[in-house]
């Protein structure tokens, strides 16, 4: 379990100061010019040595990200975005980072934007994160005032300016090329790639984004060092990791512990156990909604890290863990799931805009029984030609955890089948 020494967030629950005053007194802001003074080279050296991987999702190694904007600008101004658009079903983690700790992010914003070259920065809210907006524009004022950004930020000679743009609250534009494009103002749909945001983001120019816990870790690493950083978590799963909790256990909760912990370690400590016991566990999805549930057989030996996730055919995600005991209907859980994905699809791509509702309606007949049991097989093979098939990772996500559910709960689906046409109706989920 991580002590309490190496927290990054040390406000999480929003029990101290969060101005800039408190921020300071718990080691923010301080010697900021100094890192900033060791330039772009040796910071972004640094976070590779670290072994940071993007707390967004897809776990790619921050330092690399940071690394693929150009060295030297050719005209065009570079620009840092922060995705800030938690809207995957389960995550919270971000939320408490802007309500709470919002000038960790801040700091962060600085110190990556000059490591990129970026003189401007934005930081794209979701549409219904009213308050955490209200929080993180509060803290960008205060530092204005402070001198710590805008001209000549914290008197280190680099000039940032940082701006947050509020979404309107659509899923898609947590896709990064979606999300650019909804800060130029246009319908949030995902852009082809290439051209990567690197070299062609926002408004044709060289941008990087990141999610807030990826850039809000950053003046903290470069402070106590890439080792420090780096002895957390197994190799290629560095560092401590923000993991949200909800579900069926006693205390669902945000906190921040060290990567590669176990899931009964995770759960038992932090949240009071399984409602219920261990015993009474039945499934878990380890990482937001769109990846793959684990069922309690796997559990038991769970590693809460990209790889060991990974290896289970499921990943770590956002790390939102939802926990659901022997109550569960776990095939309406993942039905209602399939519903949240076929409203989010942006509708460019066929197999998205069209498998998502058949894959829903697929589900919607499993949940009541009334599928042929062969359909099993036949929704297992939409999934397949959704998955992969898109421009976005969207695709993939809405098939994903129906594949789970094949994969680990066929004989609860099969059975419910054979309830309806024995005509047991206990066994079939009520309407």
């Amino acid at each position: 379990m991580l002590a309490d020494k190496d927290r990054i967030f040390t406000n999480l629950y929003g029990m101290y100061d969060r101005s800039l005053a408190g921020a300071r007194a718990r080691g923010h802001w301080d010697g900021t010019a100094g890192l900033i003074a060791r330039g772009r080279d040796k910071i972004i050296e640094e976070m590779k040595t670290s072994g940071l991987r993007g707390r967004g999702g897809a776990g790619f190694p921050t330092g690399l990200k940071w690394s693929f904007m150009p060295k030297q600008s050719d005209g065009r101004p570079h620009y840092l975005v922060v995705n800030a658009d938690e809207s995957e079903p389960g995550t919270c983690k971000d939320r408490e980072i802007m309500r709470h700790d919002p000038h960790t992010l801040v700091e962060g914003c600085l110190i990556a934007g000059f490591a990129m070259g970026a003189n401007t920065g934005y930081i794209y809210l979701r549409g219904e994160y009213i308050r955490e907006r209200e929080a993180l524009q509060i803290a960008i004022d205060e530092c204005y005032d402070a001198g710590l950004i805008g001209k000549n930020a914290c008197g280190s000679g680099w000039d940032f300016d940082l701006y947050l743009a509020h979404g309107a609250g659509a899923y898609i534009c947590g896709e990064e090329t979606a999300l650019l494009e909804s800060l130029e103002g246009k319908k949030g749909m995902p852009r082809l790639k290439p051209p990567f945001p690197a070299n062609t983001g926002l408004y044709g120019c060289p941008t990087t984004v990141n999610n807030v816990e990826s850039i809000a870790v950053a003046p903290t690493i470069l402070r106590r060092g890439a080792g420090w950083f780096a002895s957390f978590g197994r190799p290629n799963n560095a560092g401590t990791k923000i993991f949200a909790v909800s579900g069926h256990v006693e205390r669902p909760c945000v906190v921040e512990d060290a990567m590669s912990i176990t899931l009964r370690e995770l759960l038992d400590k932090h949240c009071g156990g399984v409602r219920g016991g261990w015993k009474n566990l039945k499934a878990v999805i380890p990482g937001g909604s769109s990846v793959p549930l684990l069922p309690a057989s796997l559990c038991d030996e769970a590693i809460m890290d990209f790889d060991w996730l990974r290896e289970q055919k499921s990943g770590l995600g956002t790390a939102a863990v939802i926990v659901m005991d022997q109550s569960t209907d776990v095939i309406k859980a993942i039905w209602r799931l399939s519903c949240f994905y076929k409203h989010e699809s942006c509708g460019q791509c066929t197999p998205c805009r069209e498998g998502t509702g058949w894959m829903m309606r697929v589900m919607d007949r499993l949940v009541k029984g009334e599928a042929e049991p062969e359909e099993i097989d036949v929704l297992l093979d939409v999934t397949k030609q959704v998955e992969g098939h898109t421009i976005c990772a969207l695709g993939d996500a809405a098939a994903w955890p129906i594949q789970g559910l094949i994969r680990h709960f066929r004989d609860e689906i099969e059975d419910r089948i054979k309830a309806k046409r024995t005509g047991r109706i206990s066994a079939v989920a009520a309407e």
